[in-house]
């Protein structure tokens, strides 16, 4: 697909990335010259240098080839009209626009509909919403929700003191009396897709799945707690610290936010009524533990620098072991390094909506006969876990999962059937309808289909 991305900073930076490894056509716009001469020198796009607002650069820049153009600008305003020239400009072109203040977020129904705006992202709103997430099971580093919330993959660490330690996974269900699947690891800094003669060793990361019935089960059972937090301490009153807020102000966990600026501190103090708002700095060590970093359920590391989240985190980590931690990011540099570090969750808000705009560009592209669903990327983005809706005849129908030529790697973690999720034996089918949730090493599955060895693949779309 050819895709104009308008807008290079940080956010416009990851799209790139990540879009140019879908194999597709980039060209990205920007009025800063060395900004976007910087992208041109990372990835293989096409560069222009002017105003995405402009009819006569869009014109310039291909608009009238372009499938689908994102405005990740600065400014809301821009990036919003920009979809709106563009989509006088280009023929049936996809808009995509990142809107990041709240109240016109909250209208976005309102201005998808009357300016012709496809899809609108807010990533601080998307990386609150995943941090409140990770709070309600806060002893798992990723969750991810399918099929609206009735199935979930969630990753957890495992300790020396886990009944898991030195058990093969064969053995797993049986003597825990549990159900869920095993479907990927981490070991060594290498993603598994393990079998069931894989043996479990301290300090895997494992990613299961299963119903949330089922997954919360699991994880009594090998001792660990799956209640939801009962209070927060948010360091950084920023719009992901607000957006968290508010999202907890209608449950029962109770709210502090620290903040450096004491402006913010008297604007929060308006906006969040429940919550308590303390003036202070990040880096006063002393302020942090008379507020309760000993001894809070959780510790939320938001503040505008990565070294201070991550010099806060590993302090909470150090000073209160069984906090659940929460540490943002701007980018992932040095994985291996910050795996080494206590960060509990790391969640960087670009990442998370770069690949919700892949997941919507990948179900654009597809016409084969399924859509995807839902997407996200585990184990430091080794792994992807996608679901697929499975909408007309296929190659993958009707055949017993064990004698279906999948492709090594990969793994049918659950199916939706009728409103129901449940975990495949190898006598199970996949039906027409049906909801399938797939996990694999491999990138850049579009269609069901994607799931079998090549050849076959290609023999059995023959045959359909």
């Amino acid at each position: 697909m050819n895709i104009t991305i308008v807008g290079c900073g940080k956010f416009g930076t990851a799209l790139a990335e990540a879009l140019s490894q879908e194999d597709h056509d980039i060209t990205v716009i920007d009025i800063d010259r060395g900004k976007l001469q910087k992208v041109s020198d990372n990835f293989d796009v096409m560069g222009f240098v002017g105003n995405g607002t402009s009819f006569q650069m869009l014109e310039e820049a291909g608009v009238d080839r372009t499938d689908v153009l994102i405005a990740v600008t600065g400014k809301d305003e821009v990036n919003l009209l920009c979809c709106v020239v563009a989509k006088k400009a280009g023929r049936n072109i996809t808009t995509i626009a990142r809107v990041r203040d709240f109240t016109y977020f909250q209208e976005r129904r309102y201005l998808q509909q009357s300016l012709g705006v496809s899809m609108i992202v807010n990533p601080e709103l998307s990386a609150a919403t995943e941090i409140a997430r990770l709070l309600r099971t806060p002893k798992a580093i990723e969750i991810s929700t399918f099929a609206k919330g009735r199935a979930e993959l969630l990753t957890f660490c495992l300790d020396g003191r886990s009944p898991l330690a030195d058990l093969p996974i064969a053995k797993m269900n049986r003597k825990l009396g549990t159900d869920i699947l095993v479907c990927a690891v981490e070991r060594d800094h290498r993603a598994i897709i393990p079998k069931g003669d894989f043996v479990f060793r301290k300090g895997d990361r494992v990613s299961i799945s299963g119903s949330p019935r089922n997954t919360s089960h699991f994880f009594r059972k090998i001792g660990l707690s799956t209640g939801q937090v009962q209070d927060v301490i948010i360091v950084g009153g920023g719009k992901i610290g607000y957006y968290l807020a508010y999202q907890l102000a209608g449950t029962s966990v109770s709210t502090k936010i620290i903040e450096a600026d004491a402006d913010r501190c008297e604007e929060l103090s308006e906006l969040l009524p429940s919550a308590l708002i303390i003036h202070g700095s990040s880096l006063n060590r002393g302020l942090l533990i008379e507020e309760g970093l000993e001894t809070a359920q959780a510790v939320v590391s938001l503040t505008n620098f990565d070294e201070e989240n991550m010099m806060l985190s590993m302090l909470a980590s150090i000073r209160n072991p069984e906090a659940k931690v929460v540490t943002k990011v701007s980018h992932l540099p040095f994985q291996e390094v910050l795996d080494r570090m206590d960060l509990g969750s790391l969640i960087c808000p670009k990442e998370i909506t770069a690949l919700s705009i892949v997941q919507y560009i990948r179900a654009l592209r597809n016409s084969r006969g399924s859509n995807i669903e839902t997407l996200y990327r585990i184990l430091d983005d080794k792994v992807e876990a996608l679901e697929f809706h499975i909408q007309a005849p296929s190659a993958v129908l009707n055949t017993p999962l064990q004698t279906l030529p999948l492709r090594p790697d990969l793994l049918i973690s659950t199916i939706i059937r009728d409103g129901r999720a449940f975990t495949p034996r190898g006598n199970d089918q996949l039906k027409l309808g049906d909801g399938v949730i797939v996990v694999t090493t491999h990138s850049g599955l579009r269609d069901i289909t994607d799931i079998l060895q090549h050849g076959v693949r290609a023999g059995r779309d023959e045959a359909q």
